[in-house]
């Protein structure tokens, strides 16, 4: 069994370590290190695993630790933890978004084996979307670790090119935002047609529910599923037309550009503390 480090207790972490649980991992090989004493005591008590305030009481005998701590103190934790890292090599995984990894490798002061994340909110009920980058000293067999613990919160897909990370984060790491923007767009209409809120909402979620569902469960493509939803002269069509009239592809375009483009700002800024 791989001993694992959680430096941060947040939500994130904690639904890490509730799959991982879950998949059969023994608590006693889950250690989570955070200075809330509060937060602590609370992920003790939920999952049974050992929690800590000292970050490097944490990573001293870990095989994995992951960096579960938001990107503006990751900085000040790194430099915290660098040479007990430096010197043991475990496998480094962060999730912190933006940071890219030669920003994590110059905080670190060296060579370590690294892979980056950008895991995505529905994680927080195993239902996530993470997609996974590794540096060169990543060995296969680590590849595989990595890919299994954050395959505890739902889908994995690895990427070669971490420029890559900037598009993923636009897409699947905003993505739930624009769904749930979708869904309230739903609700307004349909309450503007004369349904009762409780109802406009109950069928929105339903079918968001049942349209996801079918999309997963399906061999066709959502292009194919829309069409056969979709009846020539029908009730339907009449309102694909006004989204395509409107211009709706091009705005989700414009949109997730908008919000790479903002990816790399902010990777540069986080990378130049």
């Amino acid at each position: 069994m791989q001993k694992i480090a959680f430096i941060g207790a947040g939500n994130m972490a904690g639904a890490l370590i509730g799959g991982l649980i879950a998949d059969g991992v023994s608590p006693a090989e889950l250690l989570a290190a955070d200075p809330s004493i509060e937060k602590c005591q609370a992920l003790a008590a939920s999952s049974g695993i050992r929690t800590t305030q000292d970050n490097l009481e944490a990573v001293a005998e870990a095989d994995i630790v992951v960096l579960a701590v938001k990107p503006q103190v990751l900085h000040e934790v790194v430099s915290g933890i660098s040479e007990p890292v430096r010197q043991r090599q475990p496998l480094v995984i962060s999730i912190a978004a933006g940071i890219r990894c030669d920003t994590l490798l110059a905080w670190f002061g060296g060579a370590i084996p690294l892979v980056r994340t950008m895991p995505n909110t529905p994680a927080m009920i195993r239902s996530g979307a993470t997609v996974l980058y590794a540096t060169i000293s990543v060995k296969d067999d680590q590849r595989e670790q990595a890919e299994s613990l954050m395959r505890a919160v739902g889908l994995t897909q690895w990427i070669d090119d971490e420029a890559m990370m900037d598009a993923v984060t636009a897409l699947s790491g905003s993505g739930p935002a624009y769904l749930f923007l979708v869904m309230e767009a739903m609700e307004n209409a349909a309450r503007e047609c004369g349904l009762p809120a409780e109802t406009a909402h109950l069928l929105t979620l339903q079918t968001a529910f049942g349209a996801t569902r079918m999309a997963l469960e399906s061999d066709e493509s959502p292009a194919e599923l829309r069409a056969r939803v979709t009846s020539p002269g029908g009730t339907t069509e009449r309102a694909i037309d006004r989204f395509e009239t409107g211009g709706l592809r091009q705005l989700f375009v414009d949109a997730i550009k908008a919000a790479q483009q903002r990816s790399i700002e902010l990777s540069a800024d986080l990378g130049a503390k």
